[in-house]
């Protein structure tokens, strides 16, 4: 049997575009720290308004998580209308939701108007229920749900589950049909080239390792040398460490690991999944599928580990909870696993704003897919003081915890209580 890459299955084949040689610019108007979905977004916006525009990632190109996700498109509010309408009030709630949609329209109008090259596909998402009570759970949220808030959802009662997944794993659960995919390799090479054809220079592998304050914004030290900006973008997400501690006590890196299948044949691919759907399910430890693009392969992601890990030494355990979904795949090789850093937030919601001068957009939850390239755009408006920019996010708390600094020490201990949550099935 043939080793397992530790590469991202998405990026094999993949030339990665070129930095550009020579100095980096002694001085901006905007530096975006992060070249993901996220910064590329806001590095256009800012760019075609005339803006001189520095994009730096301390990675190579793609190394972030916009290019190790699994390209699943969905409606990214986790938080329900009643649960932020507590918090925050009726208004405030409607206009979170209001975005939550509005992202989803943005990343379609991308790829379908715009015709930004990302394999958009519109297979809709089966959530499956991992208890009875977790189907009547999903049963009674889809029924709640208010009208101009969600996406269109169809319940699945386990009598017909078959049509959805060749699996008896699950208890009946619900289908969304807008939900979408993409390639995320080809979705961030394709922001990339928009953001560099507006007029912004995108250099990887030029790591900011400080930022200091000026009378003119902010001086950044890098490794090829110093770049002074009148305004600085924080870009980073899961991948956000000790340059701004601020952030850096907002947001949580949590590991979300995948694999490959070996090819197995559309038509074996097309028995499990019939109608080649986004997959996930109700567990709080959560796992997701879906057909590689080729229609060939599963592709399976899930956390795997109670703390991070090299993803091979995930693979046995990510295996294993492939198979429990789906036994007649228990002989099958695993030919890729990879991980991509998420950033998740003490309030489950994406944040944007400014903090002490650094502009930031951040904290997706897992669904930077669909709100990165959103909230990059209007991060980037609301830079520029453009009333566009308005979100319903706009003065949101954004959350730290006593004795948190970065290092979620408190993860392994939550992912051992979920699971076993989700065993009880409470």
């Amino acid at each position: 049997m043939s080793p397992v890459a530790s590469s991202v299955f998405w990026s094999e084949g993949r030339p990665v575009p070129d930095s550009p040689p020579g100095p980096l610019p002694p001085s901006v108007d905007a530096l975006i720290i992060g070249a993901g979905y996220t910064g590329l977004a806001a590095a256009r916006e800012l760019s075609r308004a005339g803006r001189r525009v520095l994009v730096l990632d301390a990675a190579p190109f793609g190394g972030g998580c916009s290019g190790r996700n699994g390209g699943q498109v969905a409606y990214s509010i986790k938080p329900t209308l009643a649960q932020l309408g507590a918090r925050h009030g009726d208004k405030i709630a409607a206009g979170i939701c209001a975005d939550g949609q509005q992202a989803i329209s943005h990343l379609r109008s991308l790829a379908l108007d715009v015709g930004l090259e990302m394999d958009w596909r519109q297979p809709g998402c089966f959530t499956g229920a991992h208890t009875a009570k977790a189907f009547a759970a999903l049963v009674r949220e889809a029924k709640l749900h208010p009208s101009g808030y969600v996406q269109n959802v169809e319940i699945i009662p386990r009598s017909r589950q078959h049509e959805e997944i060749a699996s008896d794993f699950y208890h009946g659960g619900c289908v969304y049909p807008d939900d979408a995919s993409v390639d995320p390799v080809m979705m961030l090479h394709a922001l990339h080239r928009r953001a560099v054809a507006a007029g912004a220079q995108v250099i990887d592998r030029c790591a900011v390792t400080a930022l200091q304050k000026t009378g003119l914004g902010h001086q950044a030290a890098t490794a090829r040398g110093p770049v002074t900006a009148r305004q600085v973008l924080l870009a980073t997400n899961g991948y956000s460490g000790t340059l701004s501690p601020w952030h850096q006590r907002r947001v949580i890196p949590i590991g979300s690991y995948q694999i490959a299948t070996e090819a197995l044949g559309q038509s074996r691919v097309r028995e499990l999944l019939p109608k080649g759907r986004n997959m996930g399910d109700s567990r709080r430890v959560v796992v997701y599928f879906r057909p590689s693009a080729d229609g060939e392969r599963i592709i399976f992601g899930g956390r795997a580990a109670l703390s991070e890990k090299d993803p091979l030494i995930c693979v046995p355990r990510l295996k294993s909870m492939l198979t429990q979904i789906f036994p007649q795949l228990r002989d099958v090789a695993i030919t890729h696993a990879w991980v991509g850093w998420v950033a998740y937030t003490f309030d489950t919601l994406p944040h944007l704003g400014q903090q002490d001068g650094i502009w930031y957009a951040m904290g997706y939850c897992g669904q930077g897919v669909t709100t990165a390239p959103y909230f990059g755009m209007r991060i980037a408006q609301q830079m520029m003081g453009l009333a566009e920019g308005a979100t319903g996010f706009d003065g949101l708390p954004f959350e730290a915890r006593p004795y948190y600094y970065g290092t979620p020490w408190f993860l392994s201990a939550s992912v051992l209580a979920y699971r076993a949550l989700d065993r009880l099935g409470i």
